[in-house]
Order: structure tokens, then C-alpha cells, then sequence
């Protein structure tokens, strides 16, 4: 495959500082972000948490009220989003409805001159990339939602970007189409060796995909990492409670006879034991759990580290099942897999314990 990227810099982009305000509020503050050539890195978060206003300042749509934004090591906040060398690929994908599948992807290396022959041969190795070989002489209201993402994708892609930008592009397909994309995204980025800034609030998507994620909340960072690391080590309790499901509670760090620590729990009337780390006693923290770590039984909750407690509800999801556990008041989540061989479902009103490994629990002091 012909496509690839032009970057050779060492540093494809460098956000240094960057914040934009609007009047009295900071819609990105302060945010300082390397991205090496080739990543394939995810900013992440809720609507409004500055995410999309940051893509677009990297477009060079918005100005920055400060900061400094570089690809290739050259600080581009004066240069116009068309002299920047970068693609953008929104979720509305703005192909041009009048035109051939061909002559979309080969609508911008016309703009800049290409020679005829180099657009037919980019062209043909464009649509053997996306798997459309024989789709070229259609338009574009002949072919599905799937093929048109396909499309706008390597439409970009062929004007050998350094960067390219990706603003929700999978949230309007149905869900089988968007998950077979997100593999085939993933593998032609592989593929052509360019490096992608994808903006999305889908976890489930963010993790499938990427190198790494940038979690965003109220403009800033608040944590960035590999997707293990982001999922496993939330370094907040915000990032612990928006990626992914997890139950979360208060405590305080109490000493334990046998493992030295642990954490009373008010809200599920216990005291568990915990992996504290350097925290000492009467330290108030906050302790997340993995629903998928959380085992349930039909006990009596009188083990060590078992807590009693009553099923709320039980549903069946195919490949697990999502149990709600009332204990001591507070619900508990559970997640687990589900087992043919089973003599039954556990149901509502089943007693049970719950308990997890220490080493499960992801604890942090209270900010």
C-alpha cells in the first residue's frame, strides 16, 4: 500500500500549555501533550469537557488565548488549518454526494495538482486499502454507512498527512458496523503509519483502540495512559467512574491485626481488608472495585472479607450477567460469566455474600 505518512519529525505533535478561554470560563486549561509519530491516542471524556475544542484548535479552527501547538517540531498557531499538514475526518464525513467514490478520495490531491497518473494509481491503492476495489465507479448515496466511514477515512489519508484528526467519526453507525470499524481503523493506522487523534466519549471505544487515552474533564487532563493503565490504575476517582462500570465508596484506613490495614466501610457497614500502601490509619480514601472482580456466592457472609447481601436484580446479558446486590444499604455491582453449567441463575432475593481481592481494589486518599 502506497499511502503513508510524510512525518519524520521525532515528535509529530506537541501541545505545550495550550487553553482557550470564552469569557470567564477555560475550555481547555493549561494542557501540555506529546504525541509521538505514529500513536494512535484517544481524548476522551464527557460533552463539554474541552475535547472537541481541543481537536479543533490543533486543526487550527480556534485560536488558542495561550499556549503552543507544534507539529514537527515547528509551532503552527499562525498557520491555517489547509497549510498544516494535517486531515480531519468528522462523524458527518462531508463527502461529496454529487461525485464517485474515486472522485472524493481524489477531490483533494487534485486541489493541490497531483499529476493525473499519481491520482489513479493513489486512488486504486486507497480503495484496495479499505477493501472497495470494485466500488469506485459508484456515488456515494450507492453505498452504506460503513463504506462512506471507510471512504472520508482514506480521502484524508491519501494527502499523506502528518496528523489526522478524527472527531467522532463512528457515532452515528449502528453498533455490529461500528465495531467491525473500529478493528479495521485500527489496522489500517497500523497499516500507513500515521498518527491519529481520535476524539470520543465511548469508553468501550477508547479502549479497543488506542495507544493511549487522555481523560478529560472541565478542560483538563486528568489522566493519561495506556488503555490497562487508565482501566486498572484510575488515577482519580473522575477516571475511575467513567471508564468503564465500577463501585465506588468512602472509608477510612483502620490498622488490622493480620494485614495491617484495612478500610472501614460506612456505607456497606464493614471493614475490609485493603492493600494501603503508605496510608496510614485515619486516613479518609476513596476505593474502587471492578463489578468483573467482585465475587458473589450463595454463603452466609460469614467468611473472612465476605459481606453479606441480598440480590436486587439479575440480568441476563449473553456472555455475563449483571448482578445488583444490596449490602448493608449501598448496592454492590457484580459482572460474571456466565457458566453453562450453572444449576441456576441466581434471582432477586437470593441471599448471598460478595467479597474481592485486596489486591483488586484501587485505593486512593480523599481529595
Amino acid at each position: 500500500m502506497a499511502i503513508s505518512t510524510s512525518n519524520g519529525s521525532i515528535n509529530s505533535l506537541e501541545l505545550h500549555q495550550v487553553r482557550k478561554d470564552y469569557a470567564s470560563v477555560a475550555a481547555v486549561d493549561d494542557i501540555s501533550l506529546t504525541v509521538a509519530p505514529g500513536e494512535f491516542i484517544t481524548l476522551l471524556g464527557p460533552s463539554g469537557c474541552g475535547k472537541t475544542t481541543l481537536l479543533r484548535m490543533i486543526a487550527g479552527f480556534i485560536t488558542p488565548t495561550s499556549g503552543d501547538i507544534r507539529i514537527g517540531g515547528v509551532t503552527v498557531n499562525a498557520i491555517p488549518p489547509y497549510k498544516r499538514s494535517i486531515g480531519i475526518v468528522f462523524q458527518g464525513l462531508a463527502l461529496f454526494p454529487h461525485m464517485t467514490v474515486e472522485d472524493n478520495i481524489a477531490f483533494g490531491l487534485r486541489v493541490v495538482k497531483t499529476p493525473e497518473p499519481e491520482v489513479r494509481r493513489l486512488v486504486a491503492d486507497a480503495l484496495a486499502l479499505i477493501g472497495l476495489p470494485d466500488l469506485g465507479a459508484r456515488r456515494i448515496h450507492e453505498i452504506s454507512g460503513g463504506q462512506r466511514q471507510r471512504v472520508a477515512l482514506v480521502r484524508s489519508l491519501v494527502l499523506k498527512p502528518d496528523v489526522l484528526l478524527l472527531d467522532e467519526p463512528l457515532g452515528a453507525l449502528d453498533l455490529k458496523i461500528r465495531q467491525q470499524l473500529q478493528i479495521e481503523l485500527k489496522k489500517i493506522q497500523k497499516q500507513v503509519g500515521t498518527t491519529f487523534v481520535f476524539v470520543t466519549h465511548d469508553q468501550d471505544e477508547a479502549l479497543k483502540m488506542s495507544d493511549r487515552i487522555a481523560v478529560m474533564n472541565l478542560g483538563r487532563i486528568e489522566q493519561l495512559g495506556t488503555p490497562e493503565d487508565v482501566y486498572n490504575r484510575p488515577s482519580t476517582p473522575f477516571v475511575a467512574k467513567f471508564v468503564g462500570e465500577t463501585n465506588f465508596f468512602s472509608g477510612t484506613v483502620v490498622a488490622h491485626p493480620s494485614t495491617g490495614h484495612a478500610v472501614e466501610i460506612p456505607a456497606l457497614g464493614a471493614t475490609v481488608a485493603a492493600e494501603c500502601g503508605q496510608l496510614a490509619p485515619g486516613v479518609v480514601v476513596s476505593i474502587s472495585v471492578r463489578p468483573e472482580n467482585v465475587k458473589l456466592a450463595i454463603l452466609d457472609g460469614s467468611g473472612p472479607g465476605q459481606l453479606a447481601g441480598v440480590i436486587k436484580s439479575s440480568i441476563y446479558a449473553g456472555q455475563h450477567i449483571r448482578y445488583v446486590v444490596d449490602v448493608g444499604g449501598t448496592d454492590v455491582i457484580v459482572v460474571q460469566p456466565t457458566a453453562p453449567s450453572q444449576v441456576r441463575r441466581l434471582e432477586a432475593g437470593d441471599t448471598v455474600s460478595v467479597e474481592w481481592n485486596p489486591l483488586d481494589a484501587f485505593i486512593q486518599a480523599a481529595t
